[in-house]
């Protein structure tokens, strides 16, 4: 088919870009004369024509462009406690890379766990969840991506270098599955995780009511956690308000109510839910935070010292947001010793920086008790782990007030 119009004029243009001036004067029957021709083309007498070299047009080859998209990779398992009997609820599996842990998935009734690594973080609204990078991040996998080459960190062995598979159940210890080295296409059965009970520790996240559960409780216990997990709070209320008018000693169905009606702005019929399951088991430690939680909303200072401190008696490892809490409080309440110790055992408990207000607190503290230079060190730290944090202008006036405090010390100080 012939070609006509722009689409012509475009083609010339492009060929004419490929061959030499000459031979496309020659190619055009005039311009340039060239050797053994007479003017207009025609050979000279006497003499043969040098042949003039037709032009080979080629277009130079792209090879194709392509994202490669990694294979998902896959872990199955299960966790036990030391004694051989599965969790008496559910357990968050945790993958805990360079440091950097991620909760992955959750335990069945029967202590079974399988999920697709990276893909459910979107479930776990938690503060412990880190920002660092995370290589099997799909939105940092697109944005890392570029065509024809494999993002970062995707090589076929080295994804899961650095990285341990654990179980996570406050007031006990997990055994740890090392990762390092499998591949996409490898078995996913990881093996059996082992909780240990950590000594000391009374208070428990998994409440003993449970193993009483009637089945139909358990079922709708079940379906309200999902829904909860999934933040649809009006579904989860009706199926959790099922499972305590069946068994109203459960105290995990009462907590998870509370949790349900705090994120609907129902805060009384909450304190009421979460007041039925510390009745029901004592040593349940969740309701206490989230009882906490509240009083500090309201400035109820007193009692999120009395709460926190429960807490820490009943479990004092696991639960570094309640000496955040209980710090808080005894500075409001003008103990600033107690909030310094406090801060300082949270600090400890928090080794990756997960509650990075703990240092403002502490800062706090220390000022109060005359103790400047230790207040601007623990500052300028949080200011340096939360440089976006909502208070951080306030962070930054603190800082200025206490540095000018301490220049005019200095100034004031007497000669020597």
């Amino acid at each position: 088919m012939p070609v006509r119009g722009p689409r012509l004029a475009l083609l010339i243009c492009a060929v004419a870009a490929i061959i030499p001036p000459a031979a496309w004067a020659q190619a055009k029957g005039g311009g340039q004369q060239q050797p053994g021709t007479a003017p207009g083309g025609s050979p000279t007498p006497g003499r043969t024509p040098t042949p003039t070299p037709v032009p080979q047009v080629t277009r130079p080859q792209q090879e194709p462009t392509f994202t490669e998209m990694p294979r998902p990779i896959y872990l199955s398992g299960r966790v036990m406690m030391d004694d051989g009997t599965p969790p008496p609820d559910r357990v968050v599996i945790q993958r805990v890379c360079n440091g950097i842990a991620r909760p992955e998935g959750y335990t069945d009734a029967k202590g079974r766990f399988s999920f697709e690594v990276g893909r459910n973080s979107r479930f776990f609204p938690d503060a412990s969840i880190g920002t660092d990078y995370d290589p099997f991040d799909t939105a940092a996998r697109r944005s890392m991506s570029a065509p024809g080459q494999t993002p970062q960190g995707f090589g076929s062995d080295g994804r899961l270098n650095g990285c341990e598979l654990m179980a996570v159940l406050p007031g006990f210890r997990s055994d740890a599955i090392i990762l390092t080295g499998r591949h996409a296409l490898d078995n996913p059965e990881v093996g059996t995780i082992v909780l240990h009970r950590i000594g000391g520790v009374e208070g428990t996240v998994v409440s003993l009511t449970s193993l009483e559960a009637p089945k139909d409780a358990r079922k709708a216990f079940e379906k309200g956690l999902e829904a909860n997990r999934h933040r649809k709070w009006p579904k989860a209320q009706t199926e959790l308000e099922k499972a305590v008018a069946v068994y109203p000693k459960y105290a995990a169905a009462w907590y998870e109510l509370g949790y349900s009606l705090q994120h609907q702005k129902q805060i009384e019929a909450a304190r009421k839910a979460y007041a039925r399951s510390l009745e029901a088991d004592p040593k349940y430690i969740k309701p206490y935070l989230q009882l906490a939680y509240l009083d500090a909303g309201e400035k109820k200072w007193q009692e999120v010292a009395a709460t926190t401190d429960r807490m820490v008696r009943l479990n004092p490892i696991d639960f570094p947001q309640a000496y955040f809490l209980n710090s808080i409080a005894n500075l409001n309440l003008h103990n600033p010793a107690a909030a310094e110790k406090s801060a300082r055992e949270a600090l400890r408990r928090d080794p990756g920086h997960r509650y990075p207000q703990i240092e403002q607190i502490l800062g706090l503290a220390l000022a109060n008790q005359g103790d400047l230079a230790g207040a601007i060190e623990h500052i300028e730290a949080y200011l340096q782990l939360a440089p976006d944090a909502s208070n951080a202008d306030l962070a930054k006036q603190q800082l200025e007030s206490m540095r000018q405090r301490v220049a005019q010390q200095t100034a004031n100080r007497p000669k020597e």
